[in-house]
């Protein structure tokens, strides 16, 4: 197989789309991508140029340009906003509401689409196409990042172990049993070479991170990848930690009046490969490239 198919399917196989939609991120006909993916024609340097590009973006790196690195945390640090700024305009707090909601439990593994998730969420459907199980994870994630946004608002926020819980409790809320408590067993992580925390430490681990979430940082995007990266080791509940990490990263932005970071579900096999690395290897820059530019992400779908 050449490479350029190889990394075609490698595109569609991570990101869930189809040929039609990976054409159009290429910006050719579907006809040719057709093409190149069944190896009954090659595409020109400029074109797989491309291909690299969008791979690298979508599967991930093992290197990371520190110059991009440079400019992206530079851009994503301009990126600025304010939970003021987003409760005040219901249009922008829908938007925000919709795409987080939509991408973080898709993620997670849920089947519903961005309309699914609009029609259950603003519309208050009850959809016979989907479990209730995926409907009540999207209702209750709106219901977490509303209640996230509310708390931001208070001039003494910080995020403490009640934050957390309290998010848990609104994610998880009539899913499991233990909804709002740290889990009392052993996990492993499917597919990850990751190693989590003992149950017995998750209390001293979470205060050692709090200490470390309320520091002033010369560099938010350093911050955010770190801490999340600690917060996901941790993996302090039993179901849900991906959803509550990817909320507390709101959180660190929205104090440090930044836009969020986006993680968009086609980036998902990025998203683990750079916390991964950041986790085994001690190698966090591939991972503040990918929130840097999930903050981008956010800025252009949201505003």
């Amino acid at each position: 197989m050449n490479g350029y198919s190889k990394q075609l399917k490698s595109i569609l196989q991570a990101s869930g789309w189809s040929q039609e939609e990976l054409a159009r991120h290429l910006n050719v006909s579907f006809v040719t991508l057709n093409t190149w993916v069944n190896e009954r024609a090659e595409p020109r340097k400029k074109a797989r140029d491309a291909i690299q590009a969008l791979y690298f973006e979508i599967v991930g790196s093992d290197k990371t340009n520190t110059q991009l690195l440079e400019n992206q945390k530079k851009k994503a640090h301009t990126l600025k906003t304010s939970v003021h700024t987003i409760l005040g305009n219901q249009e922008f707090l829908d938007k925000l509401t919709l795409y987080l909601t939509y991408h973080t439990n898709t993620i997670e593994g849920s089947t519903m689409t961005l309309t699914d998730t609009e029609e259950v969420l603003f519309h208050h459907k009850t959809l016979t196409n989907r479990t209730q199980v995926e409907q009540a994870e999207a209702r209750n994630h709106q219901a977490a990042l509303l209640w996230l946004l509310g708390q931001l608002q208070s001039k003494d926020f910080s995020i403490t172990e009640e934050l957390i819980k309290g998010l848990h409790l609104r994610l998880m809320n009539g899913i499991i049993s233990d909804a709002g408590e740290y889990r009392r067993h052993s996990v492993r992580i499917m597919g990850s070479r990751v190693t989590v925390a003992n149950y017995l430490k998750i209390p001293t681990l979470i205060k050692e991170l709090l200490l470390e979430t309320q520091a002033n940082p010369k560099d938010p995007v350093v911050l955010l990848a770190a801490t999340h990266a600690t917060f996901e080791k941790i993996h302090p509940f039993s179901d849900g930690n991906g959803r509550i990490g990817r909320l507390l990263m709101l959180a660190q932005a929205l104090q440090a009046q930044l836009t969020p970071p986006l993680v968009l579900k086609e980036r998902r096999q990025a998203y683990y490969k750079y916390l991964e690395l950041a986790q085994t290897k001690d190698s966090s820059i591939p991972l503040e490239l990918f929130v840097a530019e999930s903050m981008i992400n956010a800025h252009e779908l949201l505003f």
